[in-house]
């Protein structure tokens, strides 16, 4: 975690945090560090709300002023950025979305030419030059400063290669969609459409200030209510910008990412195409689908919160599948970042393949509890806490007690004065207890240390 960079791109209430003054000097000091490219263009999207608009221009102000090229793509989801940088063969491309955060909030965030998030280190060397805009020498005049295109083959570019990406015919199959109305709400109906399901869309009317707005990934209940209503053979919820995937079966039973990685983990390791024999998650997976894929002989890699720490161990060893329980599900032959639509067509086409009811696939992985709360203590001890006798002794009891049926996690928060505790297990009411007299010990160590 930087000063101006999180674990995804720059986030902030824009106009307050997040203002056009940062996101000039962003886009001047990117630019800056990649002067000597040859092929000077960068690719933005954006999500639907109000305020990316405003900040396209001031990063277009700051590309254009070094020297690049801009290709706009419009309102396109994350993940159709990740792809179109490879295949304008752009230096990088930029995102202007806060994700599942409300309209108020918005985000930058950068992928490098081959479509990966940046590294630390980059985005540290970013900050520096932000602050230091005067070690930035570059002033360009004339014919050599940037131009603007509207890039208006873009969605369809993304579109055909999705399409690409599966072996899908889902006539007389019915789909509900719920886009958030946020970044997938023309390209997700388009793409089941083509596909010849029998489609169903809500939440797509947007006017910048409803993106995820009681609707979307984070509220799954619209996407089973519409799935009971319109009597439809699966569910596929979105995020503002598309980068997630909860699912829903024609019950009206939620498959949230832990149970979209089990079901897609099962179908590859029986068709023999699961590289590696593992499935890469978090440490907040479910163990209900460390215990499902297990019981198949396929591992589970946890890595720690954040689908750049998943998507780095799957490009460090060579795993071919991954995701959170957020939803964010990466096919990393498909595509360097996780992608809802991408995921949806992927669950659907395996469902067709497998002849299998998405309630059956649900059904292969039985979610444990899982109860979090926060204990509340001044930053400096977020990290101290870990050495206190007391409070490790107190886990050890926990871990001993559940041994292979429940779990301890505790974490700092990244971006607030709070530990994180999780512990998961089979009796909610027996987790909340144990949770909050975990959490207040903390809280009270913490005072003494």
């Amino acid at each position: 975690m930087g000063k101006y960079f999180g674990t995804d791109g720059i986030r902030g209430v824009a106009g307050e945090d997040l203002t056009v003054e940062l996101a000039y000097k962003l886009a001047r000091a990117a630019c800056y560090k990649l002067k000597d490219v040859d092929n000077k263009l960068i690719v933005i999207g954006k999500d639907t709300r109000i305020s990316g608009d405003m900040l396209e221009a001031a990063l277009i102000s700051g590309i254009t002023s070094m020297g690049f090229d801009v290709y706009r793509l419009g309102v396109i989801p994350t993940p159709a950025v990740a792809y179109l940088t490879r295949f304008y063969n752009a230096c990088c491309g930029i995102v202007i979305s806060a994700s599942h955060n409300p309209y108020e909030f918005n985000g930058i965030k950068y992928f490098s030419n081959e479509g990966f998030k940046l590294k630390d280190s980059l985005e540290e060397e970013i900050e520096y030059l932000i602050d230091h805009q005067d070690e930035i020498n570059v002033k360009i005049t004339g014919e050599k400063v940037g131009r603007v295109y509207e890039e208006e083959c873009a969605k369809d570019t993304y579109i055909n290669y999705l399409l690409s990406r599966v072996d899908l015919d889902l006539t007389g199959v019915k789909v509900s969609l719920d886009c958030g109305y946020g970044a997938t709400s023309e390209i997700a109906p388009i793409i089941f459409n083509r596909l010849n399901a029998d489609v169903t869309v809500t939440n797509t009317e947007y006017d910048g200030k409803n993106i995820n707005f009681k609707c979307g990934s984070t509220n799954p209940e619209v996407i089973s209510n519409l799935v009971k209503i319109s009597e439809s053979d699966m569910g596929f919820s979105f995020d503002g910008d598309g980068d997630r995937l909860i699912a829903c079966d024609e019950t009206g039973e939620i498959m949230d990412g832990d149970h979209v990685l089990c079901a897609v983990g099962h179908f590859l390791k029986e068709n023999n195409k699961l590289k590696n024999n593992a499935v890469v998650g978090t440490v907040m997976t479910n163990i209900g689908l460390i215990k499902s894929l297990k019981e198949v002989g396929v591992d589970v890699i946890k890595t720690q919160v954040g689908d750049r720490y998943v998507l780095e161990e799957m490009r460090k060893n060579g795993y071919i599948i991954g995701g959170e329980q957020s939803g964010h599900i990466i096919f990393i032959e498909d595509n360097t970042t996780g992608d809802g639509i991408l995921s949806a067509i992927k669950l659907a086409e395996i469902a067709v393949k497998s002849k299998q009811k998405l309630s059956e696939m649900n059904k292969l992985m039985t979610s444990f509890p899982q109860v979090l709360v926060n204990a509340k203590v001044n930053n400096e001890y977020k990290k101290v806490y870990k050495d206190d006798e007391v409070i490790n002794q107190k886990i050890a009891e926990l871990e001993h007690e559940f041994k292979d049926e429940g779990r301890v996690l505790i974490r700092p928060s990244g971006t607030e004065p709070l530990i994180r505790v999780m512990i998961e297990g089979e009796n909610q009411e027996y987790l909340e207890k144990k949770a909050i007299e975990l959490k207040d010990l903390i809280e009270e160590r913490c005072e003494l240390i």
